[in-house]
């Protein structure tokens, strides 16, 4: 069999391979958002497979007047946007510093920063000292106490290891500037791509962030999208596990508004992967390079 012909059967075997994976990766996305405009009884039968199965826009009428979800989506916007420009103000100068040979006892911070990533105080002494500090039923609880991601604070300081010699520090000082002059003037203005990557890594992670709130906000009022999301489902579990104790007319009633409640489900992800699906094509161009800059050396 010639070269020729191996390279044929190789090039269809990987195109049908990465065709697999790309249908595995893209149809549960596809899905969510037909299932969020079907009717809601076929979506629970299993008959919304490929298309939209009697179009509808109850899920989403409900979504627009349900008050909470709108209270939560609104919470998440601001976590997102606060928190990330809260980490990337105490990730990016940090990571700057502890690159910088001259710093006296970097390895030794870096060693601190690196054993809090293997071991915590665990969950009650953690509780405990937020309850201390007075943000229990706080909008700061859901930004405060989750500052500083270790593993983006190593990425950031390998990246500025790698693109910033010694030698432009030297010369930027020569020239007049200080610390803090050749961190604004000459580092920040070249660092859009890893700046740009910090700041999906964070927004993504609070986006998500539900769990914070689980333990630290009882005031719905401050409630996240994802905990919002959350009650949703837990609330429509509980209707369907109490349905023994209903008249008929009630069952009939419960089971509508778990069916909606399925299709809320699917509309309510959708909503929250907007967000972020229309940030990444933004920050695309940069990701790739940030990511492999700050890979490169340790």
């Amino acid at each position: 069999m010639s070269a020729r012909i191996t390279n044929k059967i190789f090039s269809a075997i990987n195109g049908c391979l990465l065709l697999l994976i790309l249908i595995i990766i893209v149809y549960p996305l596809y899905y969510t958002v037909i299932a969020s405009f079907s009717d809601p009884e076929l979506v629970v039968s299993g008959k919304v497979l490929l298309t939209i199965k009697k179009f509808t826009l109850d899920a989403y009428r409900n979504i627009v007047s349900n008050n909470s979800i709108i209270i939560g989506y609104r919470n998440s916007i601001l976590y997102t946007v606060i928190g990330t420009l809260y980490d990337l103000c105490l990730t990016i100068p940090a990571a700057y510093a502890l690159s910088r040979k001259e710093l006296k006892g970097r390895n030794f911070f870096m060693g601190i920063f690196v054993f809090t990533m293997y071991f915590s105080g665990g969950m009650i002494p953690q509780y405990m000292l937020i309850d201390r500090l007075n943000l229990i039923d706080t909008f700061w609880v859901m930004i405060i106490p989750s500052g500083l991601s270790v593993f983006n604070l190593i990425v950031a300081r390998t990246y500025f290891n790698s693109n910033f010699s010694q030698e432009l520090n030297d010369a930027a000082k020569i020239d007049g500037c200080g610390e803090f002059g050749v961190f604004f003037r000459i580092v920040l203005p070249v660092s859009g791509a890893i700046i740009a990557v910090m700041s999906l890594y964070y927004a993504v992670g609070h986006w998500n962030s539900f769990f914070p709130a689980l333990l630290y906000i009882n005031d719905s009022k401050l409630y996240p999208l994802q905990l919002v999301l959350r009650n949703i489902l837990v609330l429509n579990q509980t209707m369907l596990m109490d349905i023994e104790s209903l008249t008929t007319d009630q069952v009939s009633l419960a089971v509508r508004l778990s069916y909606l409640a399925e299709t809320m489900k699917y509309s309510l992800v959708f909503i929250a992967s907007v967000p972020m699906l229309i940030a990444y094509p933004f920050v695309q161009k940069y990701f790739v390079k940030g990511v492999m800059v700050g890979a490169v050396k340790g």
